[in-house]
């Protein structure tokens, strides 16, 4: 009786620990890409709108700046530049 218990404890528990660090593993490498958490980027979208089915427009502020830019399928264009409001 002890001993399938035992001999249940010492299969499933590396399992389940092991299972807990793959998950937490897979958490940290989403919580990157999560569109709500740019961390401590230099470099932060602060929002993007599909303009035409194959033009986007992204707001990108970067050293205190906000810079608009197109992005396509011939590539990235800057549209304009603000300075952004500090105060």
């Amino acid at each position: 009786m002890i001993g399938t218990y035992l001999l249940k404890l010492a299969l499933l528990l590396p399992l389940v620990c092991g299972l807990l660090v793959a998950c937490l593993w897979a958490w940290r490498k989403l919580e990157q890409k999560l569109p709500g958490n740019q961390g401590t980027r230099m470099i932060a979208v602060k929002e993007s709108m599909m303009v035409s089915p194959g033009l986007r427009l992204a707001v990108i502020e970067f050293e205190g700046r906000k810079l608009l830019v197109s992005v396509g399928r011939g590539g990235v264009n800057l549209v304009d530049r603000i300075e952004a409001d500090r105060g």
